[in-house]
Order: C-alpha cells, then structure tokens, then sequence
C-alpha cells in the first residue's frame, strides 16, 4: 500500500529537529516513481509498505535515526528526510 509520509518540524536552540513522523494512506493521483516521489509546490514523500508492521517499523527507524539530527532550515530537512526514505527504497 502506498503511504504519504509527514512529520512536525519544531525549532530549537540548536536548529530544527524532525519527529513525530507519521504516513497516512496516500490517494490514488499520488505521482510515484520507483516507490517515492515528491511533488509540485506540495511537495510530499510517498512510500510503498508491504504491511501495517513494515510501516510501523520504517517510522520507528525514523524517529530513532532522526531523533538527534539537527537542521539549519525547514528545506534542509525535508530533503535529508527525503534522501533517507529513497536510500530505504532503494534497498529494497
């Protein structure tokens, strides 16, 4: 199933952090490309997970990677989001 994959972005005293990542079923106009793709001026990550258990567990593996990473601006950190989701698919 395809998911559309978001997160909050908060600041911080040492510069952006990521977390509380989250995927939602994504709708069936969703562009995919190879399993990701982003979007237009909405840009978005879609990703593709064989079960509800693979979800479950890629957000953990995000919030544990992500958990102490921190970004200079919001574009930043969704392109190195981004980045770590394709390598994901890729792998695959």
């Amino acid at each position: 199933m395809l998911y559309q994959l978001g997160w909050t972005t908060e600041p911080g005293l040492r510069g952006l952090s990521v977390s509380e990542f989250r995927a939602v079923p994504a709708n069936e106009n969703a562009h995919v490309r190879g399993g990701l793709d982003a979007v237009g001026a909405d840009e978005r990550v879609i990703a593709e997970f064989a079960s509800e258990a693979e979800r479950d567990k890629f957000l953990r593996r995000l919030e544990e990677h992500f958990a102490a990473r921190r970004f200079m601006n919001a574009a930043d950190a969704f392109d190195t989001v981004k980045a770590y989701v394709v390598e994901h698919a890729a792998k695959r």
